[in-house]
């Protein structure tokens, strides 16, 4: 339980930070999972999505939190 502390306050500061990127992201204009470079291909009866950008950088994003997270509980 000694931990326990220490993982809720990174678990809060890390959904304060993802709320400021999401508000700077809707501010800018750019809406996650539309950023440039995610394919989306339309035709007569198909649409498909494909987030390559996006899951770039949440891929990126997730890296460096846990990388922080583990870290620290160490």
């Amino acid at each position: 339980m000694s931990g326990a502390w220490r993982t809720m306050i990174l678990l809060g500061a890390i959904l304060i930070v993802l709320g400021i990127v999401f508000f700077l992201f809707e501010r800018a204009g750019i809406s996650p999972g539309r950023l440039p470079g995610d394919l989306f291909f339309t035709r007569k009866n198909l649409t498909i999505f494909l987030p390559v950008t996006s899951m770039i950088v949440f891929s990126i994003v997730l890296t460096v939190v846990l990388n922080i997270l583990f870290r620290w509980m160490k």
